[in-house]
């Protein structure tokens, strides 16, 4: 048992959908912990204060992690990594000289952009959450400079993540997310009891900690363990922020984004801003799961692709991808608005997390769901374009986009409190009370449609570039869109006759009401795909009768499309 564990730790995945269903199996592992985490913040905090200061604490930590970090970002340095392994500069040194380059500029970078936040923070603390009271304001500064630790660690783990995934050791990679949930948990269960908000963070840096310690074996076998040094290759340093300044800028200003969102949510009452995070992470469970995954083990493989020439290959690999997200995500999006409401209450419903809690977090999940594929599809497209040296139209397309979510956020919640027609609509067909808070379902709708944008946008600018890869990508839409909102139909169905079967007053009573809705949903779905003869369902059959887990080493140059 140990040896075969070992053996994972080191093995190549190739295939694209080994390697992403790889790392699906593990960020499903991961998105389980992250749902047992939230549920134990909402059990014991409930939607309130407490749990708005936390989750407003990440946003500067977070933000230098962005702005600084994807410096060493996968999509940045893996391209070079695989043109020094694979390329004319395969040797040890000329890699070696790299890495250490980029983790001294990387990490002096990074200390000394925290300690000007340690200093910031209480003025920040003003633009960020100008609704808190002066105590939660003072909270919110002391946890803020704690998780200021994080984006160094997890920076130095984005780093060795990096080298990792270059030499195709996905096991390694997947399962540093699980770590950094694990750590968290163990702060809430160990140290919340007698540290309180205190306690929950610093199990957040625990799981940091692991989130960078797990790659170190791998790493060091592989004689790739990156060092300080004072003889850095400046070239290489400038080589690597020309290319990551438009993703760095990018991302920065997506972060700024959701600053906003979560500054105008502190307005709206307590408890809104954990209502918006609590159905930005339900949402985030099969983006994390399908478009994450596919995204990542797809990105080293465009890049070998591109870096060799294979313009036509590299276009079918991103088509391939783009018809798997499409076929995996689909369900994910109507099972989420048909079943949203069992799902909250399943995972949240317990302890001080309210019925009226519960309905606003449920109406603000269904909003974020219907942007589910367009999200997918959107990290799989910019690691497309940056696979191929692209950062300028990534670049111009998500500046427009996030600049639509900020405005569209701004005009929604004015029209939203101020048209009774339209707020009776949204609360009506949402299944929410007229309450303070409800205003928040305002900004998942913004940031949804911002999102979808941004999908269209990257859709037809790719077409352009990368001519006849879209036929069988509309057929796939559409093949799934059918199949799945029928399946959608046949859930709804069975949610309203087992609604006087069950006791809906327990969680047995409404877990049992949703997992039964859910299946027979997925079986009509999936009838229907077989009966249409749709291409990736056969696929998708095939890779998971392969046993992906024991898949044998397939190189990216002669990947089977």
């Amino acid at each position: 048992m140990v040896r075969r564990i070992i053996n994972l730790f080191n093995k190549d995945f190739g295939g694209l959908h080994e390697a992403a269903y790889l790392l699906g199996a593990f960020a499903l592992v991961s998105q389980i912990l992250a749902l047992f985490r939230d549920r134990l913040l909402a059990n014991s905090f409930g939607a309130g204060e407490e749990l708005d200061i936390y989750y407003a604490a990440f946003r500067i930590p977070d933000f230098i992690y962005i702005a600084i970090a994807s410096f060493v970002s996968i999509t940045v340095l893996v391209p070079f990594l695989v043109e020094k392994l694979n390329g004319n500069e395969n040797n040890s040194h000329g890699v070696s000289s790299f890495i250490n380059s980029v983790l001294t500029a990387f990490f002096a970078i990074m200390v000394l952009s925290g300690a000007i936040a340690f200093f910031l923070i209480p003025q920040l603390s003003y633009i960020i959450a100008p609704g808190f009271s002066d105590a939660a304001r003072e909270q919110f500064i002391n946890l803020s400079r704690i998780l200021l630790l994080s984006p160094i660690l997890l920076g130095l783990s984005s780093l060795l993540g990096s080298i990792t995934q270059s030499i195709k050791k996905f096991f390694v990679y997947a399962i540093g997310p699980v770590l950094y949930n694990a750590g968290i948990i163990a702060g809430i269960v160990f140290l919340k009891p007698e540290l309180g908000l205190y306690g929950v963070v610093l199990g957040v840096i625990i799981g940091a900690v692991l989130h960078l310690v797990i790659q170190l074996p791998v790493i060091i076998k592989n004689a790739l363990l990156p060092k300080f040094s004072l003889n850095i290759d400046y070239g290489a340093i400038k080589e690597v922020l020309v290319l990551s300044l438009p993703r760095t800028v990018t991302l920065s200003m997506g972060h700024l984004a959701m600053i906003f969102l979560i500054s105008m949510a502190s307005l709206m009452g307590k408890g809104a801003i954990s209502i918006f995070n609590f159905s930005l992470n339900l949402q985030s469970v099969p983006l994390s799961i399908i478009g994450v995954s596919y995204s990542v083990a797809a990105f080293p493989t465009l890049a070998a692709l591109f870096s060799n020439g294979e313009s036509k290959k590299f276009a079918e690999h991103v088509a391939i991808a783009i018809r798997h997200v499409i076929f995996w995500s689909m369900p994910a999006v109507v099972l989420f608005i048909v079943l949203r409401a069992q799902i909250v209450r399943s995972v949240l419903g317990s302890g001080a997390f309210d019925w009226a809690d519960t309905k606003l977090t449920a109406a603000a999940l269904a909003l974020f769901s219907i942007s589910l594929i367009a999200q997918s599809l959107n990290l799989l497209f910019v690691r497309g374009y940056y696979a191929s040296g692209n950062t300028k139209k990534p670049f111009i397309i998500n500046l427009i986009s996030i600049s639509f979510i900020v405005f569209s956020a701004i005009i929604l919640t004015q029209v939203f409190q101020k048209v009774e027609y339209f707020r009776y609509f949204m609360e009506s067909l949402l299944r929410i009370d007229d309450t303070e808070r409800s205003a928040v379902i305002m900004l998942p709708l913004a940031y949804s449609l911002g999102m979808i944008l941004n999908s269209l946008m990257f859709w037809f600018s790719f077409k352009k570039d990368f001519e006849d890869f879209s036929y069988s990508i509309k057929m796939a839409f559409l093949n799934n869109f059918s199949a799945w909102v029928i399946g959608g139909f046949a859930a709804y169905g069975t949610l309203n006759l087992l609604d006087g079967v069950l006791n809906l007053n327990t969680f047995l009573g409404i877990f049992t009401q949703g997992a039964v809705a859910g299946l027979v949903g997925i079986f009509v779905g999936i009838f229907v795909l077989v009966m249409v003869g749709d291409r990736e369902i056969e696929e998708a059959r095939k890779y998971l009768h392969h046993k992906f887990w024991r898949a044998k080493v397939i190189a990216p140059d002669s990947e089977s499309l």
